[in-house]
């Protein structure tokens, strides 16, 4: 169903500018009443990001991608690791497709090696616009380790040991 006030109100909308999603509305008539126009008759959808207007964003790509030749080799990951990594990260990936996963996660972070820093300052803060004010790093307090570990219920060469994951995850001679 469409309504004819709604339709008299739609053809008369135009857009402000071209640029802007806002629409200037229509003069009301005495045959539209405020109440029956809406704020959504006023507006349009705004273009997508890959109009031609919108400058800022690349049209496209502006890196090349990393040959393999200037990689390191290709990681493999031993039986030994993949345990370790399961009973750390309480995730179960000793399949041959988690552990393929995990290789091409190491293999495209393996991209960061090839990445030339020269001249770049590191940062402080995630955030570029501010100053992060750092402290003089001295040490005020020390010697503690043996006062801190008496507080622990379980230690274990001078460790605190925590509670093992809710996660039981079966040894490899049992898979």
């Amino acid at each position: 169903m469409f309504c004819k006030c709604a339709a008299r109100v739609s053809r008369a909308v135009r857009p402000a500018h071209p640029r802007y999603g806002v629409l200037n509305p229509p003069a009301l008539s005495n045959t539209v009443s405020a109440s029956e126009t809406s704020w959504t008759r006023w507006t349009y959808k705004r273009q997508s990001s890959n109009s031609a207007w919108n400058s800022k964003v690349p049209q496209v790509p502006t890196w090349e991608p990393v040959s393999e030749n200037q990689l390191p080799p290709p990681t493999r990951v031993s039986p030994d690791l993949v345990d370790k990594l399961e009973r750390l990260a309480l995730v179960d990936f000793g399949s041959k497709e988690g552990v393929d996963c995990l290789e091409k996660a190491i293999r495209f972070a393996d991209q960061l090696h090839v990445v030339n820093t020269d001249g770049v300052k590191p940062m402080d803060s995630v955030l570029e616009d501010r100053d992060l004010f750092l402290r003089d790093d001295t040490i005020t307090e020390g010697e503690c380790a043996e006062e801190l570990l008496q507080l622990a219920k379980h230690t274990v060469e001078e460790y605190f040991v925590a509670p093992p994951g809710n996660i039981p995850l079966p040894k490899r001679e049992e898979r």
